[in-house]
């Protein structure tokens, strides 16, 4: 991702798909003028998928479904944007490769280089609207479709920040204005917005600026929370400290490893840049359960 105008909002295995085409399965509610179209025509037909995580049904997971942004089916290649970070251009706005597929009768066999394979059948809801259902795994996923020319990669990025917060193991102080009041915050040289559970908590640390990620000494855990302002390249960003209240800032992104927050009370700016980017499905099986968010996506 570049600059903030720009800044918008794993591995692989490849097998050629199968030349074979099958009749969609169509909603009941749609009925395309056109005809029917193949399966590959439909899935390949949209540079993304839009992962609608909200709509999701049933008590099961694929894995890198609910972990996604974005999935793309390109020629027999699976591509996933996972991070955000980088979104929008990140292999051409794709995302990274995760793995390969298959089509069959009305359904998709996905290998993925870290779970492994799944059947999913697809079925066919409007021109760009599908559902992904895995009978295995009891989970049904709604997707809808876009061109790369038309997603709003920009409102994505914005409306999922606090993943964007996640995908760095900490957050180091760089920079403090001049001008501002003396405040206890400027004690603080890294935070760390924790990835996965279902609540929002940070970490702080006092540690000298330089110290390596591995190196830190967390001094406080505490609860954070973000809200949307008038402006939609601003966010609120709250810190809960019990011992001396909340911290209020105004968040803003500079650039894909780069933040700047300004301390609402004391009029202080300070910036912190990404230490320790984590790459989201390119971790072994283990680390990637015990570190990656289950998306919540905002419908676009």
């Amino acid at each position: 991702m570049k600059a903030i105008k720009l800044f918008l909002i794993a591995l692989i295995s490849p097998i050629l798909f199968s030349s074979c085409t099958a009749d969609v399965i169509v909603h009941d509610d749609y009925n395309p003028n056109t005809g029917n179209i193949s399966l590959p025509q439909l899935m390949e037909g949209y540079d993304l998928w839009y992962v609608d995580y909200d709509l999701t049904t049933g008590s099961g997971d694929v894995p890198f479904l609910t972990r996604a942004f974005t999935i793309s089916f390109v020629n027999g290649t699976l591509y996933a944007n996972n991070n955000l970070a980088g979104i929008g251009y990140t292999g051409n706005g794709f995302g990274v490769r995760i793995g390969s597929y298959n089509y069959f009768t009305n359904a998709i066999r996905a290998y993925h280089n870290i779970y492994g394979t799944y059947d999913l059948d697809v079925y066919q809801i409007s021109p760009n609207k599908i559902k992904l259902h895995s009978y295995s795994q009891n989970v049904t996923y709604y997707l809808v479709g876009y061109q790369r020319n038309t997603f709003d990669y920009n409102r994505l990025f914005n409306d999922n920040i606090r993943y964007f917060l996640q995908e760095y193991k900490a957050w180091e102080k760089v920079y403090t204005s001049r001008w501002g009041a003396l405040n206890d915050f400027d004690n603080e040289n890294f935070i760390q917005f924790v990835a996965g559970g279902s609540s929002n908590n940070f970490r702080s640390s006092r540690d000298l600026r330089g110290t390596p990620v591995n190196n830190l000494y967390w001094d406080f855990t505490g609860l954070y929370g973000i809200f949307n302002t008038s402006n939609p390249y601003n966010k609120i960003l709250t810190l809960d400290y019990d011992f001396w209240g909340n911290e209020s800032f105004t968040l803003s992104v500079i650039n894909d490893h780069r933040i700047r927050l300004y301390h609402n009370a004391s009029g202080t700016t300070y910036e912190f840049e990404g230490r320790g980017f984590i790459q989201y499905m390119k971790q072994s099986p283990q680390e990637v359960k015990k570190t990656a968010p289950v998306k919540e996506l905002v419908k676009l």
